[in-house]
């Protein structure tokens, strides 16, 4: 049986150190970045991870790891914007901004082992390159739900999206990892 918890408890760890090493580095800069614009950042990401699965050439020395953990900050920066709002100038210290990243992780992670349960752990037999579609899906739909104003007649919220993402993300590290 695999230990899902603490691989996924692994993976965020190495994430959350980033996201504070740039807040301590940048401060809460990302603050001012409304959702559509976290949105887009994230489909670079996953268009990146996307262009290196399928590029036999890379010409910029990145991998895929870094492009999911980019993944993942965003999308909890956008849960974050989700909750506090967008401001115009940064105003989030960093004790603020760790106790809401440590919150939205619980969060997501909780509704990770939730569906872990229910589907049986399906993720391990996902190859990355799958997930990393799944993701692109993901930004999709909230892109349009962005564009409809954020209205959904039977689709879950945009939060759920991000939520989703970050996991696909976990689960790719955690195969990429091993």
């Amino acid at each position: 049986m695999h230990n899902t918890s603490e691989q996924y408890d692994e993976i965020v760890a190495s994430c959350r150190a980033l996201f504070m090493n740039k807040m301590k580095d940048y401060g809460s800069a990302w603050r001012i970045l409304r959702l559509p614009s976290l949105t887009d950042q994230i489909f670079i990401k996953a268009q990146r991870i996307r262009s290196l699965q399928q590029n036999e050439v890379r010409k910029v020395d990145e991998s895929e790891e870094s492009e999911f953990i980019g993944i993942i900050n965003y999308c909890i920066m956008a849960l974050i914007q989700l909750q506090k709002g967008v401001v115009e100038q940064p105003d989030m210290g960093i004790d603020e901004a760790a106790e809401l990243y440590d919150e939205k992780i619980a969060l997501t992670k909780e509704l990770m082992m939730d569906k872990n349960h229910d589907y049986g752990e399906a993720w391990r037999d996902m190859r990355v390159n799958s997930l990393t579609d799944l993701i692109l899906q993901k930004l999709l739909r909230v892109k349009q739900i962005e564009d409809n104003a954020g209205k959904t007649i039977v689709s879950e919220g945009i939060d759920a999206n991000y939520q989703d993402m970050i996991n696909y993300a976990v689960f790719a590290l955690i195969h990429l990892k091993n």
